[in-house]
């Protein structure tokens, strides 16, 4: 652009705000957005430095002037280096590792499965009538304020102790954020919009799924979060409970390997079963990005 046609249209825009006009913006003058840039790099560059730091301390820790603040048995508590060693390259242990990944997995999903199903269907049939959600959900919050430790021989009892008693355990620990998210979801939608369906005598049938369910998606996709974490803590935590069966999960390895001090192994596994946990999570984050989109605002601000 000329010096000319940069004063004339200077002119112009002045002229323009004088007369309470506001004037167009050319979009090529405006420098290229990166905010989305910046957001993707945060993202994946910020947990991964804060790793790097995490093992890094763990590794100075072992210095012998820094032993003094850990316990004195350097095999209580062995080093990444150790532990990669031991766990990660020995090649029978991580086939151990895998093989007790998959069992984990397997109930945690089966598991999550099952909450899911009978979470949704209670928080819709809660938010359908007042008096079915005072009825049942202080026995949901019985049911997650019920330690586990205190009714294992009742579940033992019932289902046994292999496979069956871990997803219990699982569907025990899982299902009350999803009932609690679904029904709060369902639940908060604006009055307003419940009265323009009212207008147009719609049905309770199409009220729900075309008002309160495509509103609650976001809260909704919020309780499969924090219940897929919940999903692998149960899988552990039965394990650790019912270890009956041919299928010894994440959980039962670890405990072999601490019955035979074998501190790194152990330590393998409890990095396993935290990478499981942390990959479940971003699943279904992933998962509720694509079914909400960009039209939700916590969406726009996290993606």
């Amino acid at each position: 652009m000329s010096l000319t046609e940069d004063g004339n249209a200077q002119i112009a825009a002045d002229a323009a705000v004088l007369h309470g006009v506001t004037p167009a913006i050319d979009d090529s003058l405006v420098p290229p957005q990166k905010e989305g840039v910046r957001i993707s790099i945060s993202t994946y560059l910020g947990p991964f430095i804060v790793f790097l730091l995490f093992i890094g301390f763990w590794e100075y820790m072992h210095r012998d002037g820094m032993r003094r603040f850990l316990d004195k048995n350097p095999s209580l508590l062995p080093s990444p280096v150790t532990v990669i060693d031991q766990a990660f390259l020995d090649s029978v242990v991580r086939q151990q590792l895998l093989e007790g990944l998959w069992w984990t997995t397997y109930a945690a999903f089966i598991g999550l499965a099952i909450s899911i199903a009978i979470g949704m269907l209670l928080a819709v049939f809660m938010a359908q009538a007042v008096w079915a959600e005072r009825s049942i959900y202080p026995y949901l919050v019985a049911l997650q304020a019920t330690p586990v430790l205190a009714i294992v021989p009742i579940i033992y009892s019932v289902f046994g102790g292999g496979m069956a008693s871990r997803i219990y355990v699982v569907v025990m620990i899982s299902i009350f954020p999803i009932v609690t998210n679904t029904l709060f979801g369902l639940t908060s939608v604006d009055a307003s919009q419940h009265d323009l369906f009212t207008l147009r005598k719609a049905s309770r049938f199409t009220r729900l799924f075309k008002l309160q369910f495509p509103s609650a998606m976001p809260a909704i996709f919020t309780g499969f979060r924090i219940s897929a974490g919940l999903a692998v803590i149960g899988a552990i935590v039965g394990e650790q409970f019912f270890r009956q069966g041919q299928k010894p999960g994440i959980g039962i390895v670890m405990e072999q390997f601490r019955q035979k001090l074998r501190y790194p192994q152990m330590y393998g596994g409890l990095l396993v079963a935290s990478a499981l946990g942390i990959i479940v999570f971003f699943v279904f984050s992933w998962i509720g990005k694509l079914v909400v989109g960009h039209w939700h605002e916590a969406t726009r601000r996290n993606s």
